[in-house]
């Protein structure tokens, strides 16, 4: 990927994805999806020789990022990064029944310093980072995409040969299938995905040997 680097690492109860994307002429990371291990995270970061500037949620699950006085604002503290969410997450994110913490009694809502909309461009760590608004895990589901890069950060939209869960509030089955058919598999069948849980795949891959999307 030329001047891009990606590390990732499986953490969390739920094992996560937390990936830590590097641009090594800039020296500047971003952050995408991560549970409350900001030790490890910082390790990574560390390892990066890179400074964090920004902090990507695909979506709000307590269970994927751990909100709250977490990770998401250790990183904001430590490395004056910018959290970025969906506009259409806003909902999920100010409801501690509906973004799951209540069940585990953290009970937690957050707002975003950046609230993206559906095809925005952000430019971080100078890259140009697409975003698709991909409904269906829940409403405000988000994947980040670098065209120069080739990769696609589907978050819990779209797995190796499967599809994110749509019985959490806001999901929806009709919704996530349109969203991957619309927004994914119309990229270029190289175009390299990971996932917010288990291994990466590719578009061409999913068109011909997802299930769900057959």
């Amino acid at each position: 990927m030329g001047k891009i680097e990606l590390d990732f690492r499986v953490l969390g109860d739920v094992g996560t994805n937390c990936y830590l994307l590097c641009n090594q002429e800039t020296k500047e990371c971003i952050l995408i999806d991560a549970p409350d291990l900001p030790d490890r995270i910082d390790e990574m970061i560390a390892a990066s020789g890179c400074k964090l500037c920004a902090v990507l949620l695909t979506h709000g699950h307590y269970l994927q990022e751990d909100l709250g006085d977490t990770l998401l604002f250790h990183a904001i503290e430590k490395g004056r990064a910018t959290s970025v969410f969906s506009e259409d997450e806003k909902e999920l994110l100010h409801s501690p029944q509906m973004n799951l913490s209540q069940g585990y009694g953290r009970s937690t809502v957050l707002d975003a310093d950046v609230y993206h909309k559906d095809g925005a461009h952000l430019s971080l760590a100078g890259l140009d980072i697409e975003v698709f608004h991909t409904p269906g895990h829940t409403a405000g589901g988000s994947c980040y995409y670098i065209a120069e890069a080739g990769i696609l950060f589907s978050g819990d939209t779209l797995f190796a040969a499967s599809i994110g869960r749509t019985d959490f509030p806001t999901g929806s089955m009709s919704a996530i299938v349109r969203s991957i058919k619309g927004k994914i598999l119309v990229l270029p069948d190289d175009t390299k995905v990971f996932p917010g849980h288990g291994e990466s795949t590719s578009v061409a891959y999913e068109k011909k040997y997802n299930p769900f999307l057959q």
